[in-house]
């Protein structure tokens, strides 16, 4: 950005002054203003992906000299068919319904004395992440449609490509409150950013635990994180083992640098002979490295199967490789897959495969993770997937919103109450009028109460 840019006070000014008018914009407009969006990143396709050549072609740079991963640079690539699913993700996120004015509660306290618990935008929320341009589209993207002004910090590596897209999301929705979305780039800018709790309302880290925790540490801020995924894989005793080779493959090898892939399988004993040789057969022939424990290798040995697996260290099982690694172990039963994950993962996705469904409703209620599936591949926690449009990011936290974040986890609330002149007074004192506390279905509308004539 040039030496005039508008300095980050500004900014997060300007966005605190557009978050009040853009929560009074109607769904409508909003929408529409999505729309036009999708349709200005097609058109400008040819102007992406030349950014995000600049950028890998720089990524690419430091990968041959160690600095960057295979998986940190795939993640940074764009190409025409990533744009135009970037495209049908904002008109995704267009097309879900609109999270604003919904009355998620409605309770008669009294005759003529209603209370409304009604869904409201969050405000204004900043969001820090690293490498995917499509990030940055997907946040403003979900931001707008929840009436929440954005504040967007990518990473260094991304500038092209996210300068790009942000002068497309500025000029596609010029209709909508001027600084709505607002770009930062400098390091330091965070800072000032994170010092300014009195104009921000939600900060949203992407990235390592350690980057999460300096931000909750430095900020006054509510912070919303995203961390890491290291996810598990449990192949039970009763499982289908065809189906459960399937699955297993699919949630390391789909797309193994993002923060849902499989980092590490667990297998019953009981099915482990019978199971791991073609399995780690599979990982291998797909480019796996695989470090495995004792058992795994042994089991790989008397199989005379022509893989490799490496010896397990202790930091292999909390280990987020991110790219085509995977860690291998033999458990004992379903409680010690359960201990083990509930000790090394980070809380984000994890699966059982077996055909019981005690055993799996049991593995599914006693693990601690913002999703738990069964017999499906871990891959599918996901924002789209699960229908919400997009994700701001998967929170592995329990407050506020957890898992993948959609336009729920971008809203608050506010209790609006419908009177006729009552007092206070008269639901006190000797001979106090009673509450109701009716609970009835019913949206709030200003100046009306289902009671009423």
């Amino acid at each position: 950005m040039s030496e005039s840019d508008p300095s980050t006070e500004t900014k997060v000014e300007a966005a605190e002054a557009a978050a009040l008018d853009l929560a009074n914009v109607d769904d409508e407009d909003r929408s529409a203003a999505l729309h036009a969006l999708a349709d200005a990143i097609e058109d400008a396709e040819a102007e992406i992906l030349d950014a995000n050549e600049t950028d890998v072609a720089a990524a690419e740079e430091k990968l041959a000299a160690g600095d960057y991963t295979q998986s940190f640079v795939d993640r940074l690539t764009l190409d025409a068919a990533k744009v135009e699913s970037i495209a049908e993700m904002v008109r995704s996120v267009a097309e879900q319904d609109d999270p604003l004015g919904e009355t998620l509660e409605a309770r008669r306290l009294d005759d003529a004395l209603e209370l409304y618990k009604v869904g409201v935008p969050i405000g204004v929320v900043a969001t820090v992440f690293e490498s995917r341009p499509d990030a940055l589209v997907q946040i403003a993207a979900l931001a707008l449609k929840s009436g929440n002004a954005v504040i967007l910090k990518g990473g260094s590596e991304a500038t092209h490509s996210n300068r790009v897209l942000y002068d497309v999301i500025r000029e596609a929705t010029a209709d909508m409150p001027d600084g709505w979305a607002q770009l930062i780039e400098a390091r330091e800018d965070v800072d000032t950013l994170l010092g300014m709790d009195d104009a921000v309302d939600l900060v949203m880290p992407r990235g390592s635990s350690a980057f999460v925790q300096y931000v909750q540490d430095n900020t006054k801020i509510p912070v919303l994180g995203h961390t890491e995924g290291v996810c598990h894989v449990y192949v039970d005793r009763d499982a289908d083992l065809d189906m459960a080779a399937d699955v297993a493959l699919d949630a390391k090898v789909q797309y193994p640098a993002v923060c849902n892939a499989v980092e590490t399988l667990l297998v019953h004993e009981s099915v482990a002979a019978d199971f791991l040789p073609g399995m780690l057969e599979r990982y291998a022939d797909a480019g796996v490295e695989l470090r495995g424990d004792r058992r795994t290798r042994d089991i790989a040995a008397d199989a005379d199967a022509d893989v490799e697996v490496a010896a397990a260290r202790e930091a292999d099982w909390t280990q987020e490789y991110g790219d085509l690694v995977l860690a291998v172990k033999v458990v004992d039963s379903l409680d010690a897959a359960v201990e083990h994950v509930n000790a090394n993962g980070s809380k984000h996705t994890e699966s059982i495969l077996t055909d019981d469904a005690d055993r799996a409703g049991d593995f599914m209620r006693r693990v601690d993770a913002a999703s738990v599936f069964h017999n499906a591949s871990t891959r599918f926690a996901d924002g789209y997937r699960y229908g919400l449009g997009a994700e701001v990011g998967i929170s592995t936290g329990k407050i506020h919103a957890r898992g993948p974040v959609g336009l729920d986890g971008l809203t608050t609330y506010k209790y609006y109450l419908e009177g006729d002149g009552q007092l206070v007074a008269s639901y006190a004192g000797e001979n106090p009028t009673p509450f109701l506390h009716e609970e009835f279905d019913g949206e709030w509308v200003p100046g009306h109460r289902s009671d009423s004539a």
